[in-house]
C-alpha cells in the first residue's frame, strides 16, 4: 500500500493512515504473557503452580508445586495451555503459575 492509502480500523471506528495500520498489526503481534511474580513466559517453559486448583470436569486437584512441562500461549495474556497426566485441555491462568 502506498503512503496516502487510508483503511478502515474497526476498533476505533476510524480511516487510519496504512503505514499506522501495518504499525498496529505488528504491536499486537507481539502479545506478552507473564506469571505471578512477572517472569515473561514462552511457548516450552516449565511452570510451577503456586496454589493448588480444582480442575473443572475432571474431578481433580492439582496440588501446589505441581510441575507443568512444556506450555503453550494462547491469544490471551493470562491463559496458558497445557498438558497434564489424565486431564485433557488443560488450560491455565497465568497468575497461578511461576516460571522454573
Amino acid at each position: 500500500m502506498a503512503d496516502d492509502d487510508y483503511v478502515y480500523d474497526e476498533a476505533s471506528g476510524e480511516w487510519i493512515s496504512a503505514a499506522d495500520a501495518a504499525e498496529r498489526a505488528g504491536a499486537a503481534d507481539t502479545l506478552e504473557v507473564r506469571d505471578s511474580v512477572g517472569n515473561l513466559l514462552a511457548d516450552g517453559d516449565q511452570v510451577t503452580l503456586i496454589k493448588d486448583l480444582t480442575v473443572k470436569g475432571a474431578g481433580q486437584t492439582l496440588k501446589r508445586g505441581t510441575l507443568i512441562k512444556a506450555i503453550r500461549l494462547t491469544g490471551d495474556a493470562q491463559e496458558i495451555d497445557c498438558k497434564y497426566d489424565g486431564i485433557k485441555g488443560l488450560v491455565l491462568r497465568a497468575e497461578f503459575v511461576r516460571k522454573r
